[in-house]
Protein backbone atom coordinates (compact mmCIF):
# COMPACT_ATOMS: atom_id res chain seq x y z
CA UNK A 1 0.00 0.00 0.00
CA UNK A 2 1.45 3.06 -1.44
CA UNK A 3 2.36 5.74 1.99
CA UNK A 4 2.37 9.76 1.80
CA UNK A 5 5.61 11.82 2.02
CA UNK A 6 6.58 13.08 5.41
CA UNK A 7 9.29 15.26 6.19
CA UNK A 8 12.24 14.68 8.79
CA UNK A 9 13.86 17.34 10.91
CA UNK A 10 17.40 17.64 9.19
CA UNK A 11 20.03 17.30 11.22
CA UNK A 12 23.24 18.87 11.54
CA UNK A 13 24.54 17.29 14.70
CA UNK A 14 27.39 14.12 15.53
CA UNK A 15 27.18 10.73 14.15
CA UNK A 16 27.32 8.44 17.27
CA UNK A 17 29.13 5.80 15.96
CA UNK A 18 29.97 3.89 13.21
CA UNK A 19 28.36 0.77 11.68
CA UNK A 20 28.26 -1.84 14.33
CA UNK A 21 26.67 -4.68 12.59
CA UNK A 22 27.96 -7.72 14.09
CA UNK A 23 26.06 -6.72 17.32
CA UNK A 24 23.08 -9.72 16.10
CA UNK A 25 25.34 -12.57 17.10
CA UNK A 26 26.67 -11.11 20.08
CA UNK A 27 24.01 -11.80 22.48
CA UNK A 28 -4.18 -1.53 0.74
CA UNK A 29 -6.69 -1.98 -1.45
CA UNK A 30 -9.40 -4.54 -0.87
CA UNK A 31 -9.26 -7.72 -3.23
CA UNK A 32 -11.93 -7.48 -5.68
CA UNK A 33 -12.95 -3.99 -4.60
CA UNK A 34 -12.40 -0.57 -5.50
CA UNK A 35 -9.52 0.63 -3.21
CA UNK A 36 -10.32 2.04 0.19
CA UNK A 37 -8.24 5.06 2.04
CA UNK A 38 -5.80 3.88 4.84
CA UNK A 39 -6.69 4.46 8.21
CA UNK A 40 -5.78 7.01 10.37
CA UNK A 41 -3.78 7.52 13.75
CA UNK A 42 -5.50 10.31 15.25
CA UNK A 43 -7.76 7.70 17.28
CA UNK A 44 -7.24 3.84 17.81
CA UNK A 45 -8.55 2.04 15.17
CA UNK A 46 -10.46 -1.36 14.56
CA UNK A 47 -9.05 -1.86 11.07
CA UNK A 48 -5.86 -1.49 8.95
CA UNK A 49 -5.64 -2.08 5.25
CA UNK A 50 -2.97 -4.36 4.57
CA UNK A 51 -1.18 -6.19 1.43
CA UNK A 52 -0.44 -9.74 1.77
CA UNK A 53 0.98 -12.29 -0.33
CA UNK A 54 -1.39 -16.06 -1.26
CA UNK A 55 2.75 -17.42 -2.07
CA UNK A 56 5.71 -16.64 -3.12
CA UNK A 57 4.66 -16.19 -7.46
CA UNK A 58 1.51 -15.10 -6.04
CA UNK A 59 -0.08 -11.75 -7.34
CA UNK A 60 -0.48 -9.75 -3.62
CA UNK A 61 -4.00 -8.83 -2.58
CA UNK A 62 -5.59 -6.53 0.02
CA UNK A 63 -7.87 -6.86 2.70
CA UNK A 64 -9.41 -4.78 5.83
CA UNK A 65 -7.99 -6.99 8.91
CA UNK A 66 -8.76 -5.90 12.27
CA UNK A 67 -6.02 -4.27 14.55
CA UNK A 68 -6.23 -6.99 17.31
CA UNK A 69 -6.39 -10.76 16.97
CA UNK A 70 -10.45 -12.65 17.58
CA UNK A 71 -11.47 -13.43 21.04
CA UNK A 72 -10.34 -16.97 20.70
CA UNK A 73 -6.83 -16.08 20.36
CA UNK A 74 -6.70 -13.08 22.06
CA UNK A 75 -8.51 -14.81 25.33
CA UNK A 76 -5.24 -17.40 25.44
CA UNK A 77 -2.75 -14.52 25.69
CA UNK A 78 -1.50 -11.72 28.23
CA UNK A 79 -3.72 -8.55 27.23
CA UNK A 80 -0.61 -5.97 28.09
CA UNK A 81 3.29 -6.17 26.72
CA UNK A 82 5.09 -6.93 29.44
CA UNK A 83 8.75 -4.80 29.10
CA UNK A 84 11.76 -5.95 26.57
CA UNK A 85 14.41 -7.99 27.63
CA UNK A 86 16.72 -5.78 25.45
CA UNK A 87 16.74 -3.35 23.09
CA UNK A 88 20.26 -3.20 21.02
CA UNK A 89 21.58 -0.79 18.44
CA UNK A 90 22.26 -3.69 15.60
CA UNK A 91 23.85 -0.71 13.52
CA UNK A 92 23.73 3.04 14.49
CA UNK A 93 24.89 5.53 12.36
CA UNK A 94 23.96 8.59 13.46
CA UNK A 95 21.21 10.33 15.51
CA UNK A 96 17.91 9.26 15.52
CA UNK A 97 16.92 12.63 14.28
CA UNK A 98 18.44 12.02 10.95
CA UNK A 99 18.53 8.36 9.90
CA UNK A 100 15.93 5.85 9.19
CA UNK A 101 15.21 3.77 12.14
CA UNK A 102 14.30 0.19 11.30
CA UNK A 103 12.75 -2.02 14.88
CA UNK A 104 13.31 -5.72 14.36
CA UNK A 105 11.11 -7.33 16.79
CA UNK A 106 10.60 -11.59 17.03
CA UNK A 107 7.20 -13.19 18.37
CA UNK A 108 6.54 -16.71 19.20
CA UNK A 109 10.46 -17.07 20.60
CA UNK A 110 10.72 -17.83 24.56
CA UNK A 111 13.12 -16.48 26.34
CA UNK A 112 15.20 -19.77 25.75
CA UNK A 113 15.14 -18.62 21.94
CA UNK A 114 16.05 -15.60 21.79
CA UNK A 115 19.43 -16.31 20.25
CA UNK A 116 17.17 -18.23 17.41
CA UNK A 117 15.37 -14.83 16.97
CA UNK A 118 18.27 -13.03 16.82
CA UNK A 119 20.46 -15.37 14.25
CA UNK A 120 16.75 -15.04 12.52
CA UNK A 121 16.83 -11.48 12.52
CA UNK A 122 20.04 -11.14 10.77
CA UNK A 123 19.81 -13.96 8.03
CA UNK A 124 16.35 -11.55 7.11
CA UNK A 125 18.02 -8.10 7.82
CA UNK A 126 20.93 -9.87 5.61
CA UNK A 127 18.52 -11.05 2.59
CA UNK A 128 16.70 -7.75 2.47
CA UNK A 129 19.89 -5.32 2.26
CA UNK A 130 21.25 -7.54 -0.52
CA UNK A 131 18.88 -5.98 -2.32
CA UNK A 132 19.50 -2.43 -4.37
CA UNK A 133 19.21 -0.05 -3.45
CA UNK A 134 19.30 -1.17 -0.02
CA UNK A 135 22.86 -2.20 -0.27
CA UNK A 136 24.37 0.90 -1.01
CA UNK A 137 22.17 2.74 1.36
CA UNK A 138 22.59 0.77 4.39
CA UNK A 139 24.67 3.51 5.91
CA UNK A 140 21.54 5.81 6.45
CA UNK A 141 19.63 3.22 8.75
CA UNK A 142 19.78 2.97 12.13
CA UNK A 143 18.83 -1.02 12.84
CA UNK A 144 17.59 -1.51 16.29
CA UNK A 145 16.47 -5.10 18.02
CA UNK A 146 13.86 -5.63 20.60
CA UNK A 147 14.17 -9.14 22.21
CA UNK A 148 10.44 -9.92 23.48
CA UNK A 149 10.07 -13.31 25.31
CA UNK A 150 6.88 -15.23 24.26
CA UNK A 151 5.20 -17.66 26.95
CA UNK A 152 4.72 -20.43 23.71
CA UNK A 153 7.40 -21.00 21.18
CA UNK A 154 5.86 -20.73 17.32
CA UNK A 155 2.29 -18.55 16.46
CA UNK A 156 -1.26 -19.32 15.78
CA UNK A 157 -3.01 -20.69 12.91
CA UNK A 158 0.52 -22.77 12.21
CA UNK A 159 0.12 -25.56 10.79
CA UNK A 160 -3.67 -25.39 10.73
CA UNK A 161 -6.69 -22.80 11.75
CA UNK A 162 -7.55 -23.91 14.75
CA UNK A 163 -3.93 -24.31 16.70
CA UNK A 164 -3.67 -21.22 19.21
CA UNK A 165 -0.09 -20.01 21.04
CA UNK A 166 0.31 -17.84 23.36
CA UNK A 167 2.47 -15.07 21.80
CA UNK A 168 3.69 -11.70 22.76
CA UNK A 169 2.39 -10.08 19.16
CA UNK A 170 -0.22 -12.15 18.79
CA UNK A 171 0.95 -12.97 15.75
CA UNK A 172 -1.45 -15.61 13.64
CA UNK A 173 -2.04 -17.02 10.41
CA UNK A 174 -5.51 -17.32 8.76
CA UNK A 175 -6.02 -13.65 9.43
CA UNK A 176 -9.86 -13.16 8.31
CA UNK A 177 -9.75 -16.67 6.97
CA UNK A 178 -7.24 -16.37 4.90
CA UNK A 179 -4.26 -18.58 5.47
CA UNK A 180 -1.29 -17.15 4.33
CA UNK A 181 -2.45 -13.75 5.79
CA UNK A 182 0.14 -13.11 8.87
CA UNK A 183 -1.68 -10.48 10.97
CA UNK A 184 -0.48 -9.14 14.56
CA UNK A 185 -1.85 -6.95 17.09
CA UNK A 186 -0.49 -3.57 16.17
CA UNK A 187 -0.94 -2.19 19.52
CA UNK A 188 1.11 -4.18 20.76
CA UNK A 189 3.32 -3.83 18.46
CA UNK A 190 3.52 0.11 18.96
CA UNK A 191 4.32 -0.77 22.64
CA UNK A 192 7.54 -2.68 21.60
CA UNK A 193 8.37 -0.56 19.17
CA UNK A 194 8.18 2.32 21.25
CA UNK A 195 11.30 0.55 23.30
CA UNK A 196 13.78 1.45 20.29
CA UNK A 197 14.94 4.86 20.53
CA UNK A 198 12.62 5.91 17.36
CA UNK A 199 11.18 3.34 15.12
CA UNK A 200 10.04 4.73 11.13
CA UNK A 201 9.65 1.19 10.05
CA UNK A 202 8.79 -2.29 11.98
CA UNK A 203 10.02 -5.94 10.72
CA UNK A 204 7.77 -8.49 12.86
CA UNK A 205 9.48 -11.92 12.69
CA UNK A 206 6.75 -14.65 13.59
CA UNK A 207 8.63 -17.87 14.35
CA UNK A 208 7.58 -20.00 11.35
CA UNK A 209 8.26 -22.08 8.40
CA UNK A 210 5.04 -21.56 6.85
CA UNK A 211 5.00 -19.25 4.13
CA UNK A 212 3.28 -15.64 5.07
CA UNK A 213 3.14 -12.08 5.62
CA UNK A 214 1.25 -8.95 5.87
CA UNK A 215 2.88 -5.20 5.05
CA UNK A 216 0.68 -2.60 6.77
CA UNK A 217 1.16 0.99 5.76
CA UNK A 218 0.17 3.90 7.25
CA UNK A 219 -0.68 7.60 5.93
CA UNK A 220 -0.72 9.13 9.83
CA UNK A 221 1.01 6.65 12.83
CA UNK A 222 -1.56 4.60 14.10
CA UNK A 223 -2.78 6.02 18.22
CA UNK A 224 0.75 6.21 20.41
CA UNK A 225 3.00 4.98 17.27
CA UNK A 226 5.82 6.87 14.95
CA UNK A 227 6.71 4.24 12.47
CA UNK A 228 4.70 4.30 8.93
CA UNK A 229 4.87 0.79 8.28
CA UNK A 230 4.79 -2.68 9.57
CA UNK A 231 5.88 -5.52 7.79
CA UNK A 232 5.22 -9.07 9.12
CA UNK A 233 7.20 -12.02 7.97
CA UNK A 234 7.61 -15.88 8.85
CA UNK A 235 11.28 -16.16 9.97
CA UNK A 236 12.19 -19.52 8.71
CA UNK A 237 10.83 -19.33 5.07
CA UNK A 238 13.18 -18.58 2.46
CA UNK A 239 11.28 -16.18 0.84
CA UNK A 240 9.10 -14.21 2.99
CA UNK A 241 11.99 -11.98 3.53
CA UNK A 242 10.82 -10.23 0.25
CA UNK A 243 7.50 -9.61 1.63
CA UNK A 244 9.67 -6.62 3.80
CA UNK A 245 11.63 -5.62 0.76
CA UNK A 246 8.28 -4.93 -1.21
CA UNK A 247 6.77 -3.06 1.72
CA UNK A 248 9.68 -0.56 2.51
CA UNK A 249 8.60 0.06 -0.91
CA UNK A 250 5.22 1.71 -0.52
CA UNK A 251 6.86 3.02 3.18
CA UNK A 252 9.82 4.74 2.60
CA UNK A 253 9.56 5.51 -1.51
CA UNK A 254 5.91 5.59 -1.77
CA UNK A 255 5.93 3.66 -4.42
CA UNK A 256 2.17 2.28 -5.51
CA UNK A 257 2.26 -1.75 -6.65
CA UNK A 258 2.69 -1.97 -10.34
CA UNK A 259 0.34 -4.83 -10.79
CA UNK A 260 -2.98 -5.36 -11.65
CA UNK A 261 -6.04 -7.35 -10.85
CA UNK A 262 -8.22 -9.06 -13.44
CA UNK A 263 -11.83 -6.77 -13.57
CA UNK A 264 -10.64 -3.92 -12.36
CA UNK A 265 -10.59 -2.42 -16.25
CA UNK A 266 -10.04 0.99 -16.48
CA UNK A 267 -8.24 3.28 -14.75
CA UNK A 268 -10.39 5.46 -12.81
CA UNK A 269 -8.25 8.53 -11.88
CA UNK A 270 -6.82 11.24 -13.43
CA UNK A 271 -3.35 11.49 -12.11
CA UNK A 272 -1.33 8.96 -9.77
CA UNK A 273 0.97 10.82 -7.14
CA UNK A 274 3.69 7.88 -7.39
CA UNK A 275 6.62 8.43 -9.48
CA UNK A 276 6.25 4.73 -10.80
CA UNK A 277 2.57 5.05 -12.67
CA UNK A 278 1.79 7.39 -15.61
CA UNK A 279 -2.08 7.58 -16.71
CA UNK A 280 -0.45 8.51 -20.16
CA UNK A 281 2.24 6.00 -22.24
CA UNK A 282 3.29 9.74 -23.49
CA UNK A 283 5.53 10.90 -20.42
CA UNK A 284 6.37 14.47 -19.45
CA UNK A 285 8.74 15.66 -16.85
CA UNK A 286 6.98 14.17 -13.83
CA UNK A 287 7.76 10.55 -14.77
CA UNK A 288 10.43 8.26 -15.96
CA UNK A 289 11.22 9.61 -19.55
CA UNK A 290 15.05 10.23 -18.69
CA UNK A 291 14.91 6.23 -18.20
CA UNK A 292 13.31 5.09 -21.61
CA UNK A 293 15.04 2.69 -23.49
CA UNK A 294 17.34 1.71 -20.69
CA UNK A 295 18.62 -1.70 -20.07
CA UNK A 296 16.56 -2.32 -16.73
CA UNK A 297 17.92 -4.09 -13.53
CA UNK A 298 14.95 -6.49 -13.58
CA UNK A 299 15.81 -7.55 -17.05
CA UNK A 300 13.14 -5.73 -18.91
CA UNK A 301 13.64 -2.50 -21.22
CA UNK A 302 11.97 1.04 -19.26
CA UNK A 303 9.25 2.21 -21.74
CA UNK A 304 5.61 2.35 -21.04
CA UNK A 305 3.65 -0.80 -20.10
CA UNK A 306 0.58 -0.96 -19.36
CA UNK A 307 -1.39 -1.54 -16.43
CA UNK A 308 -0.36 -1.15 -12.92
CA UNK A 309 -1.68 0.17 -9.70
CA UNK A 310 -4.74 -2.73 -9.44
CA UNK A 311 -6.21 -1.70 -12.84
CA UNK A 312 -5.86 -3.38 -16.14
CA UNK A 313 -5.95 -0.17 -18.93
CA UNK A 314 -5.46 3.47 -18.99
CA UNK A 315 -2.23 3.05 -16.32
CA UNK A 316 1.36 2.46 -17.40
CA UNK A 317 4.09 1.25 -15.34
CA UNK A 318 8.18 1.85 -16.33
CA UNK A 319 8.72 -1.92 -16.91
CA UNK A 320 7.35 -5.51 -17.08
CA UNK A 321 8.52 -6.94 -14.08
CA UNK A 322 9.57 -5.73 -10.58
CA UNK A 323 9.64 -6.19 -7.30
CA UNK A 324 6.52 -3.59 -7.10
CA UNK A 325 4.43 -6.21 -9.58
CA UNK A 326 5.89 -9.84 -8.29
CA UNK A 327 7.81 -11.02 -5.65
CA UNK A 328 9.30 -13.15 -8.14
CA UNK A 329 11.15 -10.66 -9.01
CA UNK A 330 14.01 -9.68 -6.16
CA UNK A 331 14.83 -6.14 -8.11
CA UNK A 332 13.78 -2.92 -8.37
CA UNK A 333 13.39 -1.38 -11.43
CA UNK A 334 15.63 1.69 -12.34
CA UNK A 335 12.60 4.32 -11.31
CA UNK A 336 12.01 2.67 -8.39
CA UNK A 337 15.95 2.74 -7.36
CA UNK A 338 15.86 6.53 -7.73
CA UNK A 339 12.79 6.80 -5.95
CA UNK A 340 13.96 4.92 -3.07
CA UNK A 341 17.20 6.80 -2.98
CA UNK A 342 15.01 9.86 -2.72
CA UNK A 343 12.99 8.29 -0.27
CA UNK A 344 16.33 7.34 1.85
CA UNK A 345 17.33 10.86 2.13
CA UNK A 346 14.15 12.20 2.98
CA UNK A 347 14.57 11.06 6.20
CA UNK A 348 18.68 11.03 6.31
CA UNK A 349 21.41 13.13 5.87
CA UNK A 350 24.86 11.77 4.36
CA UNK A 351 26.83 14.61 6.16
CA UNK A 352 27.53 15.55 9.84
CA UNK A 353 29.50 17.32 12.07
CA UNK A 354 30.72 17.41 15.95
CA UNK A 355 31.30 20.65 15.61
CA UNK A 356 28.15 22.67 16.64
CA UNK A 357 26.79 25.18 13.35
CA UNK A 358 25.08 27.09 16.08
CA UNK A 359 27.71 29.09 17.57
CA UNK A 360 30.65 30.64 15.91
CA UNK A 361 33.98 29.22 15.30
CA UNK A 362 37.33 30.69 15.43
CA UNK A 363 39.59 30.56 12.02
CA UNK A 364 42.05 28.28 13.16
CA UNK A 365 39.27 26.31 14.91
CA UNK A 366 39.53 22.81 13.10
CA UNK A 367 35.90 21.90 11.07
CA UNK A 368 35.58 18.25 11.24
CA UNK A 369 32.82 16.57 9.17
CA UNK A 370 31.64 12.47 8.52
CA UNK A 371 30.26 11.40 5.63
CA UNK A 372 28.05 8.23 5.59
CA UNK A 373 28.84 4.98 4.75
CA UNK A 374 27.43 4.44 1.92
CA UNK A 375 28.96 1.97 -0.56
CA UNK A 376 27.92 0.66 -4.11
CA UNK A 377 25.36 2.97 -6.14
CA UNK A 378 26.34 6.02 -4.38
CA UNK A 379 28.80 8.84 -4.72
CA UNK A 380 29.52 11.36 -2.15
CA UNK A 381 30.85 14.70 -3.19
CA UNK A 382 31.99 17.24 -0.57
CA UNK A 383 32.86 20.96 -1.08
CA UNK A 384 33.66 23.37 0.53
CA UNK A 385 32.49 27.24 0.64
CA UNK A 386 33.45 30.50 2.07
CA UNK A 387 30.61 33.32 1.59
CA UNK A 388 29.34 31.38 -1.18
CA UNK A 389 32.28 30.41 -3.28
CA UNK A 390 33.82 27.70 -3.63
CA UNK A 391 37.31 26.47 -2.68
CA UNK A 392 38.13 24.15 -4.93
CA UNK A 393 41.67 22.79 -3.28
CA UNK A 394 39.80 21.79 -0.20
CA UNK A 395 37.43 19.55 -2.02
CA UNK A 396 36.66 16.03 -0.42
CA UNK A 397 38.63 17.04 3.25
CA UNK A 398 37.09 16.29 5.85
CA UNK A 399 38.85 18.59 8.53
CA UNK A 400 39.62 22.16 7.44
CA UNK A 401 40.16 25.34 9.60
CA UNK A 402 38.35 28.71 8.18
CA UNK A 403 41.93 30.26 7.65
CA UNK A 404 42.98 27.34 5.17
CA UNK A 405 39.80 28.13 3.24
CA UNK A 406 40.52 32.08 3.16
CA UNK A 407 37.98 32.81 5.88
CA UNK A 408 39.65 35.08 8.30
CA UNK A 409 37.46 37.67 8.67
CA UNK A 410 34.56 37.79 11.54
CA UNK A 411 31.05 37.38 10.29
CA UNK A 412 32.29 34.89 7.16
CA UNK A 413 30.52 32.06 6.91
CA UNK A 414 31.76 28.75 5.74
CA UNK A 415 29.96 26.12 4.35
CA UNK A 416 30.54 22.55 4.03
CA UNK A 417 28.24 20.68 1.47
CA UNK A 418 27.45 17.12 0.42
CA UNK A 419 25.64 15.69 -3.17
CA UNK A 420 24.90 11.86 -4.38
CA UNK A 421 26.25 11.33 -7.40
CA UNK A 422 24.59 8.39 -8.35
CA UNK A 423 24.16 7.12 -11.84
CA UNK A 424 20.91 5.90 -10.01
CA UNK A 425 19.89 9.59 -10.31
CA UNK A 426 18.51 11.53 -13.29
CA UNK A 427 15.72 13.81 -12.09
CA UNK A 428 17.83 16.24 -10.98
CA UNK A 429 15.07 17.49 -8.32
CA UNK A 430 15.87 13.66 -6.84
CA UNK A 431 19.48 15.19 -7.58
CA UNK A 432 19.02 18.24 -5.40
CA UNK A 433 17.19 15.96 -2.33
CA UNK A 434 19.88 14.15 -1.76
CA UNK A 435 22.46 17.45 -1.12
CA UNK A 436 22.84 18.95 2.55
CA UNK A 437 24.79 21.12 4.07
CA UNK A 438 26.05 22.54 7.32
CA UNK A 439 27.80 26.48 7.65
CA UNK A 440 29.21 28.16 10.04
CA UNK A 441 30.00 31.76 10.78
CA UNK A 442 33.52 32.64 11.66
CA UNK A 443 34.16 35.25 15.06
Amino acid sequence: MPGHGRTRTRWITSVAAAVTAAALLAGAHTAGAAPVPAATGSDPVATHEVEYFEGPAATPRHKKVPARPPARIAGHQAPTPAAATAVTAVQETGPVSGRLDLVVMGDGYTAEQQADFRADAQATLDAVFAIEPYASYRGLFNIWLVDIASAESGVSGDPTADVVRNTALSSYFFCDDTERLLCVDTSKVTAYANQAPASDIVFVLSNSAKYGGAGYSFATPPSGASYHGVATMSSDNAKSYLIGAHELGHSIGDLADEYQYAGYGAYPYPSSASANISVTAELDARKWYRWLGEQDPTGSVVGTYEGGDYYETGVYRPTSTSLMRTLTSTEFNHVGRETMIKGFYTYADALTSTVPTGTRVGSTQPLSVRLAPLTGLAGLSLTWYVDGRQVTAAAGDLSVTPAELGATRSGQRVTATVTDTTASVRDPAVRAATANSLSWRVR
